[in-house]
């Protein structure tokens, strides 16, 4: 039988750590959720000031990118293509959330919402760099 990396509650509390120190950095208020390759919900934080919605959006970009391995971005680039892609199943199509790889398999994703969609996926950048 073949064994499977997986995020472990110290991985997630660092990378947490990391989005939240970026976003505080730059003075954004947004939601950071954690996913595990499931697109099964391992952390959430809002931030204060972070708008409700995003807890939502922040969840739904990071399943996205859980259960394709691809940033979020790609999709939403593929609807401007072919709307069609409008009805994907797996989550919020737009840019923001980034698939957590290792050994050349995702292990989950960090999706972020509140700013700009690009300044999303910085911030979710920062937590997949802290994992190193």
């Amino acid at each position: 039988m073949r064994s499977r990396p997986a995020l472990t509650s110290a991985d997630v509390k660092k990378m947490m750590a990391a989005c939240v120190a970026h976003a505080e950095r730059n003075g954004w208020k947004v939601t950071v959720a954690i996913v595990d390759d499931g697109g099964h919900l391992l952390a959430l934080e809002r931030m204060d000031g972070a708008s409700r919605v995003t807890a939502e959006v922040a969840q739904g970009k990071a399943r996205t990118s859980a259960l394709t391995g691809r940033a979020s971005k790609v999709f939403e680039d593929r609807v401007k293509e072919r709307p069609a892609f409008a009805g994907f199943p797996a989550g919020l199509l737009i840019q923001g959330a980034l698939p957590i790889m290792h050994q050349a398999e995702c292990v989950g994703a960090i999706g972020v919402s509140g700013v700009q969609s690009h300044e999303d996926e910085q911030i979710a950048q920062a937590g997949i760099a802290a994992l190193g």
